[in-house]
């Protein structure tokens, strides 16, 4: 029990247990088959790393049917590499470049799915066989047909042979957040509804630290692994979007402060309205956690629920305009001073509307994208066929496009893994024939095993995988020593070292793995052509050459690590994204004012925004696997990532606002579209500096504080041009303050940078 408790701790619900148990049954199994009874030592080669392929090194998730068609994904394109690789495997330089251009081609595309990221290891393993054994035309038969064999068997375990759960710990946790957000939000009603009655008022702090729990727990699940968790299918592309809309409603509530009480009929107004958008609010988050747990599930109940919410968000603008404190010519004295006090009154009342409003909107976001995950998976077979997609998804293959093409800068650390792994295999090809190693494959798979996101911490991977050789090598020699030329016990002894092989890696460490599985290649090649402890020698000296190719090509094209590349991300993020928020208040000023030329959708701004937003998900992600298990404080810097996402929501927000305008631009807003200018301008001004300063590890600017300037020029614009002929607030007014309160949010987001700026300045800057 407690070895099962101990193993538990590590191997989170026995995953890597399983693979190595379906492995150490099927591949011993196909070796004997093609060993024994078909006497073809190639073809039982390739059976057997093909089973160690599909079997152990990937371990695909969703349904099981998103599971075996992803391994025949898998299948297929590894047996197109078992044939082009054959084919190329001579004559050296032509060998060399095809591995560099194969392996590129896998790492990279990795940007475009987590399926395809989480299988390039495999894939890789496909080409790197039959390109580095000695081939021609004639040898892809026995090679194609012993990974063909792997592939059929491995559909057929993966099936009945301990099949894992469907599983998608994303979803579920989604439906948590979701579920716990609703509930926050509920005890906050209950609370302004009682009175703020003390009992209501504990539920409530209850409700919020679970909401925050439950969150927080979506958001470091998120970031657990190497690469984002996202394929291609609609649903899988809904679900994560998911993600950041449930961190900034998370946000949003939490900055919302409780209403106070108050006599004043227009503030109890503004107060029931945001309890009845509040409520709203909840039913959309429940009825859609309720279809999270669900695969295409019925949308008729959250359907009705984003109805209602729908129909409650016109009326909280409206009664901004209607409901006030007094009419805003009414109140105007000969200097001004009384017009002023009643406008800012006006704006203070403001205030409960628009986070109302703010609310509504990302809650709708969330209903709908959660309707767009269910409407994805109830098409038929023959809808999926021919790409219809929900709503208003893209296509998979222009998700694709656009997700690859963000990748496409200097800048993108995803282009500098690809492009460091395919050289750095490169000439492990190339130097593994020109050396002329036993087993070349050797070298290419110690660069394969230890290449990480810099020098520093390509070395040290290398020292524990030469070291877990060595290791390896002695044990394989004494437990050889043991059985001495008897094969039979050697053919026992195999499905234990592929056991522990398989384990190891998850449960001990790489170094550990790497003993396991050079202890069950001595025993693989020992069956095959029984030399002795011998071959051990060899695997050292071929592991230790890979391991240090891997470590030159660290040191020349990433030398500087994921800490220098994390801050440049975060710094195009924000200028980006910022630039995407200053072309939708662009967009939404030509929308009112006459004076201004009108401006289309920022459709391209938007594009950038995101793409800029992917490389700076994929960095950060490097940076936490290089940081290892080092104990840090990393709250701040995964809030400075996260307000990344919500500033370009945020922009979203502020285009939903004027698209709902009729584009007649009624007057010369001239002095409201200035105070927005003004804002607008500091904030593009900060961020740019931002931006500077954190690549140069400079001082960073210090945080804006609430412009009483732009906040006086908002006022005039109101008491001046937006108002009707009856002396109240035009609903252009109410949009126009709402947009100065969303870029006021977009303000408070500089201090979570600055202060994460210690940790991301752990490294002296380049000189």
């Amino acid at each position: 029990m407690r070895f099962w408790k101990w193993l538990g701790k590590r191997d989170a619900n026995y995953a890597a247990l399983r693979r190595a148990a379906r492995t150490a049954i099927v591949m011993p199994a196909l070796f004997a088959f093609c060993m024994v009874v078909i006497g073809d030592a190639e073809m039982a080669t390739f059976a057997a790393f093909g089973s160690f392929a599909m079997l152990l090194l990937v371990d695909f998730g969703g349904s099981m049917r998103e599971r075996v068609q992803s391994q025949v994904g898998l299948a297929i394109t590894g047996a197109v590499f078992v044939c082009v690789g054959s084919l190329v495997s001579s004559p050296v330089w032509l060998a060399a470049a095809a591995m560099a251009i194969v392996a590129f081609a896998v790492l990279f595309v990795g940007a475009v799915s987590s399926v395809l990221a989480s299988a390039s290891t495999s894939l890789l393993l496909a080409f790197i066989l039959p390109v580095t054994l000695p081939g021609n035309a004639l040898s892809i038969v026995p090679r194609l047909a012993g990974w063909g064999l792997a592939a059929a068997v491995g559909v057929v375990a993966i099936t009945v042979l301990w099949p894992a759960p469907p599983r998608d710990p994303l979803r579920a946790a989604s439906a948590r957040a979701c579920r716990a957000l609703a509930r926050r939000l509920r005890a906050d009603v209950e609370f302004v509804l009682s009175d703020h009655d003390a009992a209501r008022g504990e539920a409530y702090e209850k409700a919020v630290a679970d909401a925050d729990q439950a969150v927080t727990a979506l958001h470091t699940g998120f970031l657990a692994t190497p690469y984002r968790p996202t394929g291609l299918s609609t649903s899988a592309r809904t679900a994560v979007r998911l993600i950041d809309e449930v961190n900034w409603l998370q946000a949003i509530v939490s900055h919302s402060t409780r209403y106070a009480a108050s006599d004043a009929q227009p503030a109890k107004l503004a107060h029931m309205n945001a309890c009845r958008v509040k409520s709203a609010a909840a039913d959309v988050l429940e009825s859609g956690a309720d279809l999270l747990g669900q695969t295409a599930g019925d949308v008729t109940e959250l359907q009705a629920a984003l109805a209602q919410l729908t129909r409650l968000r016109p009326s909280v603008e409206s009664s901004a305009t209607t409901q006030l404190p007094a009419p805003l010519g009414a109140a105007t004295g000969g200097d001004g001073s009384a017009g002023m006090d009643v406008v800012r009154e006006f704006i203070s009342a403001l205030d409960p509307r628009f986070r109302a409003q703010e609310l509504s909107y990302a809650v709708s976001q969330i209903g709908e994208n959660i309707a767009l995950t269910a409407a994805g998976e109830r098409r038929t077979w023959w809808q999926r066929l021919l790409g219809k997609q929900p709503g208003n998804v893209s296509s998979t293959f222009d998700a694709g496009v656009e997700r690859a093409s963000a990748q496409l800068t200097w800048r993108s650390v995803w282009l500098h893994n690809s492009i460091r792994g395919a050289a750095a295999l490169g000439i492990a090809v190339l130097l593994a024939d020109l050396t002329g190693l036993q087993h070349s494959f050797w070298v290419v798979l110690g660069t394969l095993s230890v290449l990480r996101s810099n020098a520093l911490s390509t070395g040290q991977s290398a020292v524990r995988g030469v070291l877990g050789t060595v290791i390896g090598v002695v044990i394989g020699a004494a437990v050889l020593f043991v059985i001495g030329p008897e094969t039979t016990l050697l053919w026992i002894v195999l499905p234990i070292a592929i056991l522990v092989a398989g384990v190891a890696p998850t449960a001990i460490s790489f170094a550990a793995g790497q003993a396991g599985f050079t202890i069950t290649l001595l025993i693989l090649f020992n069956i095959i052509a029984p030399t002795g402890w011998s071959v051990g020698l060899f695997r050292i000296e071929d592991i230790a050459l890979g391991c240090g190719v891997s470590l030159v090509v660290g040191l020349l094209f990433w030398p500087r690590g994921a800490a220098a590349a994390l801050r440049q991300a975060l710094a195009d993020a924000y200028v980006d994204t910022v630039d995407y928020l200053t072309a939708t208040v662009a967009f939404g000023v030509g929308r009112c004012d006459s004076s201004t030329e009108s401006r289309s959708l920022p459709t391209a701004e938007a594009l950038h925004a995101a793409a800029a937003s992917r490389r700076l998900d994929d960095t950060f992600r490097t940076f936490l696997a290089e940081r290892g298990a080092k104990q840090l404080a990393l709250a701040n810097v995964t809030a400075a990532v996260s307000g990344v996402a919500a500033m370009r929501l945020a922009s979203d927000a502020v285009l939903d606002i004027w698209r709902t305008e009729n584009g007649v631009a009624q007057g010369d807003r001239w002095a409201a579209r200035r105070a927005l200018d003004l804002s607008t301008e500091h904030l593009n001004e900060w961020y740019r500096d931002l931006g500077r300063e954190l690549v140069a590890q400079h001082e960073l600017p210090k945080p804006l504080p609430r412009d009483p300037v732009a906040d006086s020029a908002l006022v005039d614009a109101v008491r001046a041009d937006l108002s009707d002929e009856s002396g109240n607030a035009t609903s252009t007014a109410v949009r126009l303050i709402w947009t100065g309160d969303y870029l006021d949010g977009v303000r408070r987001l500089q201090s979570m940078i600055v202060e994460a700026a210690p940790i991301l300045a752990d490294e002296r800057p380049a000189t």
